[in-house]
């Protein structure tokens, strides 16, 4: 009888160190942020395709990552109160890995809006650095997230922890890696406002209006990011664990405004400039030598 008890009392223990939920996932929610994630990722690949700005992939690749997250969201509404291990783990890992993609998109954009201006001078890593180390941070973390979900696959409660502490270093990668960015960004721009080039003042050239959207999507995403560590570093009994609010406020939300502030501002426009930069610089190659 005492054995019976001391098991029946180790369950809700066990139970309170680590849940899958500590509420009840809403539908509505879950649905209303598929339908609007699924809008502006076809909206996104439609540019993709019809302007071939290729390095928006992973943007959009993100954009579908958003979509599977609520779909599993959705999936673990319908299971309360006896969720499941895999509809939880796949709206975990898609929704954890999904602003790392739309990132490594966004690392591209600063190197783009440094060639246009041929202004790699002012920039405190080349293009060819700068691509590298963002993009390897990015993939690190990615991997780290990654990997810290596959290990709570398992679904063991000492696997669910680690998980959970692999995920935090991914985290803390991710923001470490970002934050450089934008100081990279910032110090460029800065720059840029105390020795102009010429480049600068050509109407043409809409670079300040992107390095403007990239400042702003890059705040969205750094403040989900960080979100999420805090998330974390609580635990999985914390305080942002219990209210699914959270996760809709300072995830949900600003991933939609990022990639929506990209459906409107779309970089195809530095894409289609150095696309015609480059074959008027091959015409007048040719004009000048012969080849």
């Amino acid at each position: 009888m005492g054995s019976s008890d001391d098991s029946a009392s180790a369950a809700p223990n066990e139970a309170s160190l680590f849940a899958f939920y500590r509420y009840d996932p809403s539908m509505a929610g879950a649905v209303i942020f598929t339908i609007l994630f699924t809008i502006t990722t076809i909206w996104h690949a439609v540019q993709l395709f019809r302007t071939r700005t290729w390095f928006f992939i992973p943007f959009v690749v993100g954009g579908i990552f958003e979509i599977i997250g609520y779909i599993g969201r959705a999936l673990s509404s319908h299971e309360s109160p006896n969720w499941t291990l895999g509809p939880y783990l796949i709206q975990t890992l898609f929704l954890l890995l999904a602003p790392a993609l739309l990132a490594a998109s966004v690392y591209m954009l600063l190197g783009r809006v440094i060639l246009i201006l041929r202004a790699e001078s002012h920039a405190i890593l080349s293009k060819k650095w700068l691509t590298k180390i963002f993009v390897t941070g990015d993939v690190l973390s990615f991997f780290l997230q990654g990997a810290g979900g596959g290990i709570q696959s398992s679904g063991s409660l000492d696997n669910m922890k680690l998980g959970e502490k692999i995920i935090v270093v991914g985290l803390f990668v991710q923001i470490f890696f970002f934050g450089f960015f934008i100081i990279t960004a910032g110090s460029f721009d800065l720059k840029l406002r105390k020795y102009p080039i010429p480049r600068c003042h050509d109407p043409s050239i809409p670079w300040r209006k992107h390095l403007n959207v990239l400042y702003a999507t890059s705040f969205l995403i750094m403040v989900r990011s960080v979100f999420r560590l805090v998330e974390y570093l609580q635990g999985n009994n914390g305080f942002l664990l219990h209210h699914e609010i959270f996760l809709y406020i300072f995830d949900a939300v600003l991933i939609f405004m990022a990639m929506a502030i990209f459906n409107i501002f779309h970089p195809s426009e530095l894409t289609h400039l150095l696309r015609e930069t480059h074959e008027y610089e091959l015409q007048s190659s040719y004009d000048k030598y012969g080849v």
